[in-house]
């Protein structure tokens, strides 16, 4: 199944948000979400900054800073 990687850092409650609205979204899909923490990796957080949360697959940006539903829903579709 899919595997998303959320980039985040802690006491973001932008990024908890955006966790949790995308936890249920896959809850019972098979698909699995990675947070990473931006703040533990020098690159990761020389490359977003204060740009978290971002949500992908892969290289794909699906979301920045807010659920976008749109594209989760499209990304589930072509994931089935």
């Amino acid at each position: 199944m899919g595997k998303l990687t959320l980039y985040t850092r802690t006491g973001c409650p932008l990024c908890e948000e955006l966790a949790a609205e995308v936890h249920a979204l896959l809850a019972g899909t098979g698909h699995g979400l990675t947070p990473v923490d931006v703040d533990t990796d020098p690159s990761l957080k020389a490359k977003y900054g204060w740009e978290v949360p971002l949500l992908f697959d892969g290289d794909t940006e699906i979301c920045r800073h807010q659920l976008n539903l749109p594209a989760i829903q499209e990304w589930l579709r072509a994931h089935v």
